[in-house]
């Protein structure tokens, strides 16, 4: 049990400070998006930043790329989300038509694959093709995080779960296991939609 705690403590002097901070900010936007919290945007904001570097210094250029937009949805979602709080009533949760996703899903598919491919005859990327399609789908789930459509946990729960494995094939453990917290977190946060779904409809 003492090798245990050792070796532990050992692996956490290693972490990088900057992905510390970029895993406790990025726990939080989840905790207080699954509140329906409109400071969730903060630390989203904070985290994605950081992860522009980290991401690009493991050659992960898509999820660079990504981290990017999430900084600019971040501003984007704090916006659509305090207008609502503005009006007076907070912005509702909605559930969009299967057709919808149905298409979002071809197009994330074909521009993951024809992205991969340019990546993989271009650049040194690492998982080219997982990383393009990860990327784009984290795109769609995002806007629909935005704009509080019910459905994008179930996008989140495939993201989040692919993400573990090549995060931590490129020694971003720390963010790998925030990544499996995520994928825990994620019924609370589709109960917790789902019930304030139901209380809009009645």
């Amino acid at each position: 049990m003492q090798n245990l705690v050792s070796n532990l403590l050992q692996q956490a002097r290693e972490f990088s400070p900057l992905e510390i901070v970029a895993v406790v900010m990025a726990l939080m936007y989840l905790l207080l998006a699954i509140r329906q919290n409109i400071w969730c945007w903060f630390g989203a904001g904070i985290s994605t930043v950081i992860y522009v570097y980290l991401f690009f210094d493991a050659k992960l250029y898509m999820q660079s790329v990504l981290n990017a937009f999430y900084f600019a949805m971040a501003i984007y979602g704090w916006t659509v989300w305090r207008r609502g709080r503005i009006d007076d009533e907070e912005l509702p949760v909605v559930r969009w038509p299967i057709a919808t996703h149905g298409y979002a899903i071809v197009a994330i598919v074909a521009a993951g694959a024809i992205n991969g491919y340019l990546l993989s005859m271009q650049t040194n990327a690492e998982h080219a093709y997982v990383d393009a399609v990860i990327a784009w789908a984290a795109i769609w789930a995002t806007f629909l995080v935005a704009r509080k459509v019910l459905e994008n946990w179930w996008y989140w729960l495939v993201i989040d779960i692919a993400s573990i494995v090549i995060y931590w094939s490129r020694d971003l453990q720390l963010t790998s296991v925030l990544f499996t917290v995520y994928v825990v977190l994620i019924p609370f946060g589709l109960i917790s939609w789902t019930r304030s779904w139901r209380e809009a409809q009645a």
